[in-house]
């Protein structure tokens, strides 16, 4: 998919504040507000722009700590490996969930109140699951997340 200066500049600005309004997009990336407008709705029709949301301070709302946890699943079939995923993504603890190759086949990112809601997640949650054959926590002293994504260039192809 190519990406023009333009779509660059809407992502961008986009992606650092999605709520300002149509007209101050457009006088920050130079174009008429129509322009914008059209450019914006080109971008969601393509899928590039999938929707809209608030970030929130994870510490804010009572869940500040955080882990990232390893499963291994058995027997490593697809309807054993889909079923689990559908069942962790639908967890409250669960903020993001990767599907891995090598030693394990899942990476769990949990957000919790304390290390006691670590444990819980990992014995009460987990072991109760059948199919998990092996489970690695690691705790999380930090969080570091980027907001912004750019296209990538004809160079990163």
């Amino acid at each position: 998919m190519e990406f023009d200066a333009l779509d660059q500049a809407l992502l961008g600005e986009l992606q650092h504040d999605a709520r300002q309004t149509n007209r101050d997009l457009a006088a920050k990336t130079g174009v008429s507000p129509s322009t914008s407008l059209e450019r914006v709705k080109q971008l969601r029709d393509r899928g590039v722009i999938t929707g809209y949301h608030a970030t929130l301070d994870l510490e804010a709302i009572g869940r500040p700590v955080q882990a990232l946890i390893a499963v291994r699943i058995r027997p490593p079939a697809r309807p054993v490996i889909e079923g689990f995923r559908e069942w962790a993504a639908t967890l409250p603890e669960v903020i993001g969930l990767f599907v891995t190759s090598g030693p394990h086949d899942f990476l769990i990112h949990i957000a919790v109140p304390d290390v006691n809601g670590v444990y819980a997640f990992v014995i009460d949650r987990l072991t109760e699951r059948r199919e998990i054959a092996d489970v690695q926590t690691t705790m999380a002293y930090e969080h570091v997340q980027r907001h912004r994504v750019d296209p990538a260039g004809p160079a990163a192809r």
